[in-house]
């Protein structure tokens, strides 16, 4: 939370704008660590993924998610995003719990950003009790009975706890930290910002491309029989 607050004040420093933009190299230890051993990916299939693992709570991570936002809408084909809502303990678990719900019931494209507006700009949440949490996701549209039974259900148990043991495996103690493939942790730099953090992912993403085994040339169509 005191990494989120420090990068968030760094926003209204003199220059940022223009240090941001400034394209560099990645500097390995500080825009990002490798995770030694790699692990698995949070959600499986063929495209690169990268995680975002973040908090509604987290001041920095709002910051970040028009940034991140706009990247995805231009993401490369062969990479995915996932979101994967930090589950440190106490309060934070239950807006985890909220996150997953609405993942579930196919809300959380339309209610994500929307979600942090209603924590830091409306201060919708004061407790961060389940039944809060559950009330503003009924404010956002979603039936109020249903968040909660899905809040509560097994999957989304299931979800938290995979959420905890993939922040643990990882090595993320603090959000917005992007996850690439299992093999990289990405942060959010006082001097870059959202535009860098953005550019250490394309370059780790690149890097990630090319240590893939390169896919085989498609078999050549048999010669046509002569007529």
């Amino acid at each position: 939370m005191l990494r989120s607050l420090a990068l968030l004040a760094a926003l209204a420093l003199p220059g940022f704008a223009a240090a941001q933009a400034a394209v560099a190299a990645p500097r390995q230890g500080t825009d990002y660590d490798l995770i030694t051993p790699a692990q698995a990916p949070f959600a499986s299939g063929p495209k690169i993924e990268v995680a975002e693992v973040f908090s509604y709570h987290c001041p920095a991570c709002a910051e970040f998610q028009p940034f991140f936002s706009r990247w995805k809408a231009r993401m490369p084909a062969d990479v995915r995003v996932t979101y994967v809502h930090a589950a440190f303990g106490g309060a934070i678990d239950n807006l985890a719990r909220g996150f997953f719900a609405a993942e579930t019931l196919g809300a959380s494209e339309r209610t994500h950003e929307a979600f942090f507006k209603a924590f830091h700009i409306d201060r919708k949440i004061t407790t961060g009790s389940i039944a809060e949490v559950a009330d503003v996701y009924a404010g956002l549209g979603l039936d109020r009975k249903r968040v909660l039974d899905t809040m509560n259900s097994f999957g989304v148990t299931s979800k938290v706890n995979r959420a905890k043991q993939f922040a643990q495996r990882t090595g993320v103690n603090g959000t917005p930290t992007v996850v690439i493939n299992g093999k990289y942790r990405v942060y959010l730099t006082r001097d870059r910002g959202g535009e860098g953090m953005l550019q250490t992912i394309d370059a780790l993403l690149a890097r990630e491309r090319a240590s893939r085994p390169a896919s085989p040339a498609p078999a050549a169509r048999p010669a046509a029989a002569a007529r």
